[in-house]
């Protein structure tokens, strides 16, 4: 492969692992996060109650989780695919998922010397399940995508003269 097609297929990955860890940092501490959520669920609720609004932040935050590793996990197949036609979809889907586990156990592990943010291996779990969506999507979209090419594709021979 070339050093171009690395980049192209590689950077992304890069660049958005980075900001999943950008935040973990305390800009995206659920104080932090709730100086937001809180007005805006105020100014459509005005009657929201104060457990109503914490159940709902804490339900923002975790689907937070689940689309920044979703988006990550969609990132890795796309890597580990790197454009090829070849019948490894389970591979690339396995390759990335671990790569999932390894980014979300680290981010938790980085988040335990944040001040303002706590380490939970409940949120490793749904950071796993939100890359093991993105593999599920991707394995089925490229079944897809190569079903519907080699449906189009006419025989080399048809057997009449």
């Amino acid at each position: 492969m070339s050093f171009r097609k690395k980049i192209q297929y590689w950077l992304p990955v890069v660049l958005w692992i980075g900001i999943v860890f950008w935040m973990s940092t305390e800009i995206f501490s659920a104080q932090n996060t709730s100086l937001f959520f809180e007005p805006l669920l105020r100014f459509f609720v005005p009657t929201i109650s104060q457990k109503n609004i914490v159940v709902i932040h804490m339900l923002m935050r975790k689907l937070a989780h689940i689309t920044e590793y979703f988006i990550s996990g969609v990132l890795l197949f796309r890597a580990f695919r790197n454009g090829s036609e070849n019948r490894r979809e389970w591979l690339w889907a396995l390759s990335s998922l671990l790569i999932i586990a390894i980014v979300a156990g680290s981010d938790e592990f980085h988040q335990s010397f944040v001040v303002t943010r706590t380490a939970s291996v409940v949120d490793v779990c749904i950071d796993i399940f939100g890359g093991l969506l993105a593999q599920g999507v991707s394995v089925f979209s490229f079944q897809r995508q190569r079903r519907k090419i080699h449906s189009h594709e006419q025989p080399l021979y048809s057997g009449g003269e």
